[in-house]
């Protein structure tokens, strides 16, 4: 007599799941991008499982080729600017619950304002609609252009991020049209124009810097203004980015922390999947 067939075991959609997958389908049905998916970020399942994302404005194609990021390049996109993106980001907060919101955007250096009406329409938008709803933003440099700068400081956002990603000597490898000094002088611009918002930097490591280049990058930023730092270990999104060039330990980690803390940042975050919009409401510490 011949045995039955040993059944597959049904797999069990756990909540965390569930989540994910609502998270996804309601970005995909409204046609929004993620910044999680885009850059194959390796936090996005967690992200997505607690109903939250970081909203990317602006298009899929970015005009800079910065070599550690894996979103679309292109210098001359020629996609219009979606005119209901900020509404579609404002309905999709409401279905998500969420009370505290992440922006940014590929930079679009093609574009007369290089998007910076976008970010504002969209804060002021999340702010008209929903009561109570905090707004980080994560920019470009906007080329230095302060105009610029101030569309976004006007719109009142409670924190404005703008990543410097590694120390002044990789950046013609790893970021070649960037400037670190431009990084920074956005920084202290927006130190100089406060009005109430948390100014917020970001940086990875791993790409072949050194411990001291690091802590020089970290007095740069906070001498500028910067409240809020996140250090991150690099990792390869696909084989067309630059490699790994070292896995940073724990204890390094720890110690730029530490650092940072000495050095009077309001808050650092440090660790080997830290990025800049990971824990964001939690780092914030303004909700």
């Amino acid at each position: 007599m011949q045995g039955n067939k040993p059944q597959k075991p049904v797999k069990r959609i756990t909540s965390d799941e569930q989540k994910a997958g609502f998270t996804s389908e309601l970005l995909k049905t409204r046609g929004l991008n993620t910044v999680c998916t885009e850059s194959r970020c390796p936090n996005q399942a967690e992200c997505y499982s607690k109903k939250t994302a970081t909203f990317m404005l602006l298009g899929k194609q970015c005009t800079r080729s910065c070599r550690f990021c894996s979103v679309n390049k292109s210098v001359s996109p020629g996609v219009n600017i979606d005119p209901d993106e900020p509404s579609k980001i404002v309905e999709a907060v409401k279905a998500l619950g969420l009370r505290y919101v992440v922006l940014t955007s590929v930079t679009r250096d093609d574009l007369v304002d290089n998007g910076a009406e976008q970010f504002a329409k969209t804060v002021r938008l999340l702010k008209d609609n929903i009561d109570g709803i905090k707004v980080e933003l994560l920019i470009p440099d906007f080329n230095g252009r302060e105009s610029l700068v101030d569309i976004i400081t006007k719109s009142n956002p409670d924190v404005i991020g703008h990543n410097v990603e590694t120390v002044p000597r990789l950046y013609p490898e790893i970021r070649p049209q960037a400037v670190f000094n431009r990084s920074v002088s956005l920084i202290e611009y927006l130190k100089s124009v406060n009005t109430g918002y948390l100014i917020k930097s970001g940086l990875m490591v791993g790409l072949g810097e050194v411990e001291d280049e690091v802590i020089e990058v970290m007095k740069a930023l906070r001498s500028a203004g910067c409240d809020i730092l996140t250090i991150g270990q690099y990792l390869q999104p696909t084989h067309q980015q630059v490699g790994v060039y070292e896995y940073i330990p724990k204890e390094k980690f720890e110690s730029y922390r530490r650092t940072g803390e000495n050095l009077g940042f309001k808050t650092v975050y440090s660790g080997s999947f830290v990025r800049s919009s990971y824990h964001a409401e939690e780092i914030s510490g303004i909700l």
